[in-house]
């Protein structure tokens, strides 16, 4: 990597700070084995403590990848396989009934599998249309299942048993749509192993991979490194407030531990579970997957018919593995067929390149939405901008 072009990826991210889009922010490129980390501006609005590389980050989306991997533990384990149903250990999910018209169903043509879970083909997710254009997005909302940047605060029984009173958007298999697969998903590793995820996610990926500071929520002394989480106002543009750090909900164990956006994690600590990705399941003389299973997960697993009304997530040059996107592409700077990994919700980006040897990885702590200044736009161009072969 070239210094000089980091040295100028460092100015780039740090005219966001200046220009109080976000009060900080945390960097970190590795390319064949060496890692360069930034740290600029400070956790909070009006300066205080400074960012750093140790900073805990609530990650968000970035969740879906940890949670495929645990799916795929228990796939070659056997005690799961990706195209039997769900059902045995979901029977809220058996029996489905699918939307034909506003007040007409149909049976569904086959049960949900844990393929459909890992792909976000369950048939029922976030509907890309203006809130209430739907009755389902009515439904969803009033049962507190709507899709959205935080987790679901229902225990997952109750949560899940909602889910099974509403009908499917679309048939099992049938088309790609965000979020609640990943929530099911994780309901499922749960009721498979008889443990809470923060258990299981914490004895077979954490800390074989020494991923100290990275759960669903935050420890009592470790609650400093916690930045507060802001969103913006959508007419002055000001950063308002939106998760405190001392009584930040995740401050202590959740009431439902998602697989779609529930963890906490670190630069270091996303930077060894993507380094386990690109060494194909390796992590120092262990293993946590097998080449094969990593080879699948990062796999295109969508047809263009599937991924119709997703295009903001698409584009023209990615589409979907298991639990994370995969670059089919080359449609931009960092698009480099074959690089996989997600962003988060609060302003954080994590993927890694297998042709590069290459990973990148975005910290911040601002709610992305259609107002957001790119700041993962540039931290990417930046990135590739910096290779010097």
């Amino acid at each position: 990597m070239s210094r000089t072009r980091l040295g100028r990826m460092h100015d780039v991210m740090a005219g966001y700070v200046e220009r109080g889009e976000v009060p900080g922010l945390v960097t970190l490129v590795s390319r064949r084995g060496e890692a360069y980390v930034d740290a600029v501006g400070t956790k909070a609005v009006g300066g205080g403590d400074p960012m750093r590389r140790d900073t805990i980050f609530r990650i968000a989306s970035m969740t879906k990848p940890v949670a495929a991997v645990a799916a795929m533990v228990l796939v070659e384990e056997c005690r799961l396989r990706l195209d039997e149903p769900v059902d045995p250990l979901l029977p809220e999910l058996a029996d489905r009934r699918v939307l034909r018209a506003i007040d007409d169903t149909v049976p569904a043509n086959r049960p949900i599998t844990l393929r459909d879970l890992l792909t976000l083909r369950l048939g029922i997710g976030a509907v890309m249309a203006p809130p209430g254009r739907y009755p389902i997005q009515e439904a969803m909302d009033e049962a507190g299942l709507s899709p959205g940047p935080d987790s679901p605060s229902l225990p997952p029984d109750e949560w899940l048993g909602r889910l099974g009173d509403l009908p499917l958007v679309h048939q099992p298999g049938e088309r790609w749509m965000y979020e609640t697969g990943s929530d099911v998903l994780g309901v499922l590793i749960s009721r498979a192993t008889g443990q809470p995820l923060e258990t299981f996610f914490r004895g077979r990926i954490f800390e074989p991979l020494g991923m100290e500071d990275t759960g669903f929520h935050v420890p009592a002394d470790k609650l400093d490194r916690l930045p507060p989480c802001y969103v913006a106002d959508p007419g002055t543009g000001a950063l308002d407030l939106y998760d405190d750090a001392g009584d930040s909900r995740w401050s202590r164990p959740p009431a439902f531990e998602s697989c779609g956006g529930g963890l906490v994690s670190t630069v270091d600590d996303y930077l060894a579970f993507c380094r386990m990705m690109l060494n194909k399941g390796k992590h120092g003389g262990g293993r946590i997957l097998s080449r094969p299973s990593i080879e699948l997960m990062t796999t295109d697993h969508l047809t263009p018919e599937q991924k119709v009304g997703a295009g903001m997530f698409f584009g023209d040059d990615s589409s979907w593995g298991f639990g994370m996107s995969v670059v089919t592409r080359r449609g931009d700077l960092a698009k480099t067929p074959g690089r996989f990994g997600w962003d988060g919700g609060y302003g954080t980006s994590g993927y890694s390149d297998p042709e590069e040897d290459l990973i990148g990885i975005l910290m911040t702590q601002r709610l992305a939405g259609p107002d957001s200044p790119g700041i993962d736009l540039d931290f990417w161009t930046s990135a590739y901008g910096a290779i010097d072969d």
